[in-house]
Order: structure tokens, then C-alpha cells, then sequence
């Protein structure tokens, strides 16, 4: 592929692995962060300090705070928000021409559901109600299992370009794929999405779960197992539920890979979230999951998790569907359940009839 400008908005650790990634499969990648350091600290100094330490990134990557700037007159785009702030992002840059116009291709590496006024949404519809029309139905979901420690360095790693116009979800694939990163294209946005979402919450259970290990003669690596395999049901049934058009979707990296990594690598921020709740008392400060919420800057990172399960409650109660691990999180978070109980009750009632 010929050499493509590129806007990333968002400059966490994954929007900075992918821009390194195209960057040295010969891309121009500009960046927007939210933070004029981070800003700074990339165009400068060739690094992002803050989210990425001690990964080198090309001179084609660059960065400014100047949201306007980076998604103007590119020939991608790609949206590396966090769920809770997409659509406040988004807003600021909808009325540049190439956007207005629907000239330019966008990519989604967005992870979460999105609050509305009514349930809660995925990102590819989120974000379609504020995009022009002529984004409907050709916008991209880009997920799988790919921490950006790993990426950064270059590590083989397997990713999903989902969209229901094939075309758009190819040409994402081509203008990722190199620099050990394979690319492979996929129809079920809904799916996609729903694993990338729910994943999480079952990390936050499996990271109280390997912590609880080392504490209680309850637990071990086939408990966690037993876990894995139940939080994969529970994400094929809420996707299933949502509309996901690929059965198949559930035993792809899109789903079983990206669980898989995020609950067991030393990188997962989720894992290390639900770790954190039982030997640092992590959310004892916190009133109930919505202060959480609310206050989720105060962590020091990020467990998309968090919210996701809020909103996967949510979801599931409103289609009357039994999802246990989601409810057991969302009871500890909130303060109405104690972990040990709740997670000794969870995996010794998972009921996987096949």
C-alpha cells in the first residue's frame, strides 16, 4: 500500500503501538492527545513516557492536541478513545470537511459499551448517531488479542477488521497488516464488539479469582479454567442477543484470544484490577460501582472493565438473560457482595451443559 496520512485520535498505549506499527510499515501517523506533554513528549522526543515507556517510535509519528489539526484532510482515521469519553471526542472534530463529507475512512479501537439516554450501545452504532450518514454501515471495528506492550515490540500478533462493508473492513486490513501484525476480516461487527467489551468483566472475575489462589485452598488453575470457559458462554450470549451474525466469532481471536490474553497476561489491566481488589483493598474507597465510575481517573490506570460492567448488567437484565459472572462483578463492585463468597458461589454453581 502506497503511503496513507493517518490520524489517530487518542495517544493512550494502543493508540501509540498501532501508530508505531504504520508508522514503520511506511505511514505518516499523526496523533491528537488530550495532553500537550504527551503531545510534546512524541513529536519531540520520539516516546510516550506517559503510556508507553521505552518503546522508540518512528519520525513519521507525531502528535499535537489540536484535535481539528489531526483529523483533518487524512486519508484514515482511527478512534482510540476510552468507551467512557468516545463520543464527547468525536463531537469535537464532526464538521471538517473530509468528515462532513464522508470522504474519510474511520477505524474504531474503541473497547466498552457507550452510555445513551437507553441502553447502552456498541461503539460502531454509538458512534454512527453523531457521524454523517454516509458512515453507516462502513465504519470498522479493529479488536483482538494484542496488548500494546507486545505490539510496540513488535511481537506476532493477530487482529480482527470487522465491518459490514467488506471492502472497508479489507482495506483496514491492508493498511495494518505488516510489521508482525496479521490482519484478518470479519462481517460480525456486533460480535466483534461484544467480545471486545465483555472480556473485560470476565478479567476483573478472573483477576479476584487468581489472586484468591494464593489465599484460599478453593481455588486453582482448573477453577480459573472453569471460569474462563464459563465468562466465553456468557459473551457468545449476550452477543447472540445483540444481533452478533457469525457463531463463529466466539472461537476466533475476536473472543476466545482476546479473553484468553486478557485474563491471563501480566499486562492485562482488567486481571490486575480484580488482583488489586483482593490484596490492596482496591475499591474499599469507593461509595458503590458508580462512584467508581465516576472517580475511575483516581486508579492510576485504566480497567475498561469497570464500566463495561455496569452496562453488560444493564443489557442483560433488560433481555432477561443469566449472566452470572457479569452480576457477580457488578454485586462486588457495588459494594453488596464480599469477593471470597461471591466467587466461591460462582464457579462452584457454572452450569456449561453441552
Amino acid at each position: 500500500m502506497e503511503t496513507q496520512k493517518i490520524g489517530i485520535i487518542g495517544a493512550g498505549a494502543w493508540g501509540t503501538a498501532v501508530a508505531k506499527a504504520l508508522g514503520e510499515n511506511g505511514h505518516t501517523v499523526e496523533m491528537w492527545s488530550f495532553e500537550e506533554e504527551v503531545a510534546r513528549s512524541i513529536t519531540t522526543d520520539h516516546i510516550n513516557r506517559t503510556y508507553l515507556l521505552g518503546v522508540d517510535l518512528p519520525h513519521s509519528v507525531t502528535a499535537s492536541s489540536d484535535i481539528v489539526k489531526v483529523a483533518k484532510d487524512k486519508d484514515f482515521i482511527l478512534l482510540a478513545i476510552p468507551s467512557l469519553y468516545l463520543i464527547g471526542t468525536i463531537k469535537q472534530f464532526l464538521t471538517i470537511p473530509n468528515i462532513l463529507e464522508g470522504k474519510t475512512p474511520i477505524g474504531i479501537l474503541t473497547k466498552g459499551f457507550i452510555p445513551t439516554a437507553h441502553l447502552p450501545l456498541l461503539p460502531i452504532e454509538a458512534v454512527e448517531n453523531y457521524l454523517p450518514g454516509s458512515y453507516k454501515d462502513n465504519l470498522v471495528y479493529i479488536s483482538g488479542p494484542s496488548h500494546a506492550e507486545e505490539v510496540s515490540r513488535g511481537k506476532i500478533t493477530g487482529l480482527i477488521s470487522a465491518s459490514r462493508n467488506p471492502k472497508n473492513s479489507i482495506r483496514f486490513r491492508e493498511l495494518l497488516n505488516g510489521n508482525n501484525l496479521l490482519v484478518f476480516s470479519s462481517l460480525d461487527v456486533v460480535g466483534v464488539q461484544t467480545s471486545a467489551a465483555v472480556k473485560n468483566v470476565v478479567a476483573i472475575a478472573f483477576g479476584m479469582l487468581d489472586a484468591l489462589k494464593e489465599i484460599s485452598p478453593l481455588f486453582g488453575d482448573n477453577t480459573e479454567s472453569l471460569l474462563l470457559a464459563a465468562g466465553l458462554s456468557e459473551i457468545q450470549q449476550l452477543g447472540m442477543a445483540l444481533g452478533s451474525t457469525h457463531p463463529e466469532t466466539f472461537t476466533s481471536i475476536a473472543s476466545i484470544g482476546d479473553l484468553d490474553v486478557t485474563c491471563r497476561s501480566i499486562y492485562g489491566r482488567n486481571r490486575r484490577f480484580g488482583r488489586e481488589i483482593i490484596h490492596e483493598r482496591k475499591i474499599d474507597g469507593y461509595r458503590d460501582l458508580e462512584d467508581l465510575i465516576t472517580n475511575i481517573t483516581n486508579i492510576g490506570y485504566l480497567p475498561e472493565g469497570i464500566a463495561a460492567c455496569k452496562y453488560a448488567h444493564i443489557i442483560a437484565e433488560s433481555k432477561h438473560l443469566k449472566t452470572p459472572i457479569t452480576n457477580a462483578v457488578y454485586s462486588i463492585l457495588n459494594h453488596q457482595t464480599e469477593p471470597l463468597e461471591t466467587l466461591a458461589d460462582l464457579v462452584g454453581n457454572i452450569k456449561l451443559d453441552i
